[in-house]
């Protein structure tokens, strides 16, 4: 099956996952999706293909020579967010772009435009693959299943070309931030892996976000608003109040690559209570430590002005930069990677990423586990595109980085 194929068939398929539910995997589709890639695995030729109980799949390609050479990982996540509907998707290929406007949906004229989106015309000339407008795409990641699969499927007919054993994997739930939750890195068994989950062409990222999230909550005292004199305590005045405190600048909108920030994702409340939950970001780790000390040292500060027990908040780490476990021990294996870029033609455009990656909690986890591209653009979104060239770079970057894998490279 050609590469653009798979994929296509891939993305019509709902995977979504949903953060709400305490089931392993969140939604019974992606166990659905995982038995059926499970079988074409199999039917591929790949060996100790397993699915287990908790949506994991995990497979092998047997090495191609008897010199001793480590053992290399792809992985890549079958669920897509829940930001926007993944049902029905019914993605559109637009043969040889010729710049401007692509009208997704005629109706309520959803239009994917180089003025709103820049990158487009990087891409004149090429085939891409978008949306109709309606739902997301999905190639955040069944682009880098499409192009795990393929490249696998090239190796098993190529078996001219050298190369270790190589482990694949495919997990659930990445897109709520549990990806990684029941990973079983010992029976994976590789030496380092890369997550294929990246987005343009060339992508190559092996820092990331430390990351907390942070739920801060406010009670009130509510009284007759007649009568209230010294006697109301407006919950929602009183998280207003908290929000202005913090830096105005130090947010999403107002920082770029190594900046970090707070970021209000939801206010709800009443006059008795309000809850504002917050994520906190920074790629330095003395920096994001300092940041949960400040909404700490803010929360103390209104519980000061209006009493103790006023504010009250949760803190809890996510994730961590894995630059700290790849960098410098483990720089072989994005050298690795940058040099299978240059071999297949691609620019390497290595960059810290500005959110996190399975690959972050794996590298703590023991596995070493760099990012790199898939070649889309605009995930979890109704804008969401990606050029086929980038996606066939994509799948032979991964033939390069076996081909290249030496254990010289340790």
């Amino acid at each position: 099956m050609k590469l653009i194929d798979r994929f296509l068939k891939y993305v019509q398929t709902d995977t979504q996952s949903d953060p709400e539910t305490a089931l392993v995997p969140s939604t019974p589709a992606q166990m659905a999706f995982a038995k059926v890639l499970a079988k074409e695995l199999k039917q591929l030729g790949l060996q100790d293909v397993t699915l287990d109980s908790n949506g994991y799949i995990m497979a092998t390609l047997p090495a191609t020579t008897e010199e001793p050479r480590p053992t290399v990982g792809f992985i890549a996540h079958m669920d897509t967010s829940p930001d926007i509907t993944g049902r029905h998707v019914k993605p559109q290929v637009i043969e040889d772009y010729k710049g401007g406007d692509i009208v997704l949906e005629p109706v309520d004229y959803v239009v994917l435009s180089p003025q709103e989106f820049p990158e487009l015309l990087m891409y004149v000339g090429q085939d891409l693959i978008c949306t109709d407008g309606k739902t997301l795409l999905g190639a955040d990641d069944k682009a880098g299943i499409a192009e795990i699969v393929t490249a696998m499927e090239y190796l098993i007919n190529h078996s001219e070309i050298k190369h270790g054993k190589i482990r694949i994997g495919f997990t659930p739930d990445e897109e709520i931030g549990k990806g990684p939750d029941h990973f079983d890195v010992a029976a994976f068994g590789a030496d380092w892996a890369y997550t294929m989950d990246g987005g343009e062409i060339g992508e190559l990222e092996y820092e990331n976000f430390n990351a907390a999230s942070a739920k801060v909550t406010f009670k009130g005292r509510n009284v007759h608003p007649g009568y209230a004199k010294h006697k109301m305590l407006n919950s929602i005045r009183i998280a207003n109040q908290f929000v202005t405190m913090l830096p105005r600048h130090e947010t999403p909108e107002h920082t770029e690559e190594y900046e970090g920030f707070y970021h209000l994702t939801s206010f709800k409340g009443d006059v008795e209570c309000t809850v504002l939950n917050y994520i906190i970001r920074d790629h330095d780790r003395d920096r994001f430590e300092r940041r949960k000390k400040e909404i700490e040292h803010l929360v103390n500060k209104i519980n000061s002005e209006f009493g103790d027990g006023t504010a009250t908040i949760e803190l809890k780490d996510q994730y961590y930069n894995m630059r700290e476990k790849i960098y410098p021990e483990n720089m072989h294996v994005v050298t690795l990677a940058i040099n299978a870029m240059e071999m297949a033609g691609v620019k390497p455009k290595v960059r810290p990423i500005r959110g996190g990656t399975d690959g972050a909690r794996l590298s703590f986890m023991g596995l070493p586990c760099p990012n790199i591209f898939t070649g889309g653009h605009n995930f979890h979104g109704r804008y969401e595109f990606i050029p086929i060239p980038s996606m066939e770079k994509a799948m032979d970057v991964i033939i390069k980085i076996a081909e290249l894998a030496t254990i010289k490279e340790k």
